[in-house]
């Protein structure tokens, strides 16, 4: 890291601790994130990391992003989720397809947090598989008219902006740019997780809603390729959520063994608890090293020198995802046991932090999925290479 990255890194861990930390358990039980939370991250410059400096942003790479990124999830998952939906897959996808006209329209908005930016890709019957989506986008005159169903769309009825994919043809998803609150958009029922409860998700209906023509993003039928490269970075920045959660809790637990003691001692000299720890630890880092390594072969890519090897991009961001998911997910069961009894109280975080870890192995593809994904990437480039 560089100077300016320590500091940074420094000024959002203070940040999570001051802001975030003394309220996500309130949060938790109130399922809500208060609106003063958004107006002091967009203070801070939190909504527009991605977002370049000539619309407002601070233009930081996707590496300087996650440094930040780990210290909100570290604070508390909830807000790092909300912050990652709008940044990543809307802010970014807006900046990479957008014509200039809708970057100037949008970006200085998201940016300044004026705007929330959300994400509408699932459906009921369209999970892991983003062909399978229904919701149609039919010509009206000159623009478009939306029909169809979207589900567990984060930061939904709180935003601004929401990109929602559409099928345009038989074989084409379109992207769109739609302003909740516009006739025809109705938002349903707030799902009630079993994580990350104080993030909201909603369902979204569209009946009949009518878009300008610049209301498209980018080319009418490569809606699919966008999606499957915004999932991309989507999961990058779920790796680096998930080391947050884990890294939390690891805390957790190495404070609670030092003050803890049984049989005359603290229950950290015990061989079997460091053992948990060290491979909780282990385990943890190893999802940060990965999600460093995605996104360095993210920006090699877009800066056309592509990373040597057959896992690409997406293969690696898979990666991060899978192996960050299930490390949180151990080091917050692990620091549980630590905890013994006390670990299974709720007004302890622990069973706090293992239920916003669940939520990783599963949204943006289930990590089954990832295994899929990683495996048909590499089979794909062993096949160039022998070709």
């Amino acid at each position: 890291m560089t100077d300016g990255q320590r500091e940074l890194q420094e000024l959002a861990r203070e940040f999570a601790r001051t802001e975030l930390r003394p309220h996500a358990a309130a949060w938790d039980e109130g399922r809500a994130l208060p609106d003063d939370v958004f107006a002091k991250l967009a203070e801070s410059g939190f909504l527009g990391m991605l977002v370049p400096e000539e619309h407002g942003g601070l233009g930081f790479d996707l590496h300087t992003y996650l440094l930040v990124l780990e210290e909100l999830a570290w604070g508390d998952a909830s807000v790092a989720l909300s912050v990652a939906i709008h940044s990543g897959p809307v802010s970014g996808m807006i900046l990479r397809h957008g014509t200039d006209d809708q970057k100037h329209a949008w970006l200085p908005a998201l940016a300044s947090g004026d705007l929330l930016g959300a994400f509408a890709l699932s459906e009921p019957d369209a999970g892991s598989d983003a062909s399978s989506v229904t919701t149609t986008a039919t010509r009206d005159g000159d623009g478009w008219r939306l029909d169809g169903e979207k589900r567990w769309v984060t930061n939904g009825r709180r935003a601004g902006l929401v990109l929602v994919f559409a099928r345009t043809s038989a074989d084409g998803l379109g992207v769109f740019l739609v302003r909740p609150g516009a006739d025809g958009y109705v938002v349903g029922r707030r799902e009630n997780t079993m994580g990350l409860r104080a993030s909201e998700t909603v369902s979204v209906r569209f009946d009949g809603l009518r878009l300008p023509a610049d209301a498209l993003l980018g080319d009418v039928d490569r809606g699919l390729v966008m999606a499957l490269e915004a999932l991309d970075v989507g999961r990058i920045g779920i790796a680096i959520q998930a080391v947050g959660v884990g890294r939390a809790a690891i805390e957790h637990a190495a404070a609670y063994a030092l003050e803890r003691e049984q049989f005359g001692t603290p229950i950290g000299r015990f061989g079997a608890l460091q053992a948990k720890l060290a491979d909780s630890a282990l385990g943890v880092a190893a999802g940060r090293a990965l999600a460093y390594e995605a996104a360095l072969a993210w920006e090699a890519t877009r800066n056309g020198t592509p990373r040597i090897g057959p896992e690409g991009v997406t293969a690696r961001a898979a990666m991060a995802k899978l192996a960050a998911s299930e490390a949180a997910t151990f080091a917050a069961d692990e620091a549980i046991q630590i905890y013994g009894g006390y670990g299974y109280m709720r007004h302890y975080p622990l069973e706090r932090l293992m239920r916003d870890a669940k939520g990783a192995e599963i949204y943006e593809g289930t990590n089954e999925i990832m295994r899929r994904v990683i495996a048909g990437e590499i089979l794909r480039g062993s096949g160039n290479a022998t070709s």
